[in-house]
């Protein structure tokens, strides 16, 4: 992500979930650019950190993508977690349930998202502008696609999760194939994943392969759910990459 001149904080933020300072919307409206941050234990204000921006899976929000992030790490990321921009309804605890989007109507929209939810969060804390990585849970995938094939070269990188490619319009080309080049990419699947079979993410996978993307696909023995080893397994693909880059941003769990 580019500067835009702001600096960070060097006090230091308490650890752990904090909200975007942005009020609230009106649940009869589309929701507002919302998101909420996630700060590492033992959170060091002169280390640049990479970040990881998350996407929620459909029906969810900002706030339950963003409880993922421990299982991921507790010290080696700041993240933030973004709204999508459809607003469904309400769900049985309260919170709101929003989505996507099913094509790419909201793909600006949401590339504005990620660039301000980025922005606002180097106002709180360090980050490295040029380690973010984007995020898709399930559904979420298919966004967070979408604004890395928009965004190429400011983002670090590219993990899905039970999720798959958006598919392109008749006619349309879904990214540049110089775009991809050596783009890192994650994917991680259940192989009895029923929602989004093993298939559709090998076919991903093949696809970004063929395009020229740093692809690993990684399979787990489960369904549409999370695998307590995905989160260990991107933890250590994003540290991986950061090594690969000189070692200068690694740091251990």
């Amino acid at each position: 992500m580019a500067s835009t001149g702001s600096k960070w904080r060097l006090d230091r933020p308490a650890e752990g979930f904090d909200a975007d300072p942005a009020p609230p919307p009106t649940p009869a409206l589309r929701p507002s650019v919302m998101c909420r941050t996630f700060l590492p234990d033992a959170y060091e204000p002169r280390y640049p950190y990479p970040c990881l921006v998350l996407f929620h899976p459909h029906g969810g929000n900002e706030e339950q993508v963003l409880e993922l992030m421990p299982h991921f790490s507790r010290r080696n990321f700041v993240a933030v977690s973004i709204r999508g921009p459809e607003l469904l309804g309400v769900r049985e605890d309260g919170q709101l349930s929003c989505g996507w989007g099913h094509d790419d109507t909201h793909t600006e929209l949401i590339n504005e998202h990620v660039m301000r939810a980025v922005e606002s969060v180097r106002r709180t804390c360090h980050i490295h502008t040029e380690r973010v990585f984007l995020v898709g849970v399930c559904e979420g995938a298919i966004a967070a696609y979408r604004s890395a094939f928009a965004l190429e070269d400011k983002v670090a990188g590219l993990i899905t999760l039970n999720g798959s490619m958006p598919r392109a319009a008749s006619g349309s080309p879904l990214f540049r194939p110089q775009s991809l080049r050596q783009l890192p990419v994650f994917i991680g699947h259940g192989i009895a994943n029923a929602v989004v079979p093993f298939a559709t993410a090998s076919r991903d996978y093949k696809l970004l392969y063929a395009a020229g993307a740093d692809v690993m696909l990684s399979r787990y023995v489960t369904t549409n759910r999370l695998h307590p080893d995905m989160f260990r397994d991107v933890n250590r693909w994003v540290i991986e990459q950061l090594n690969e880059d000189g070692g200068r941003f690694a740091k251990s769990s």
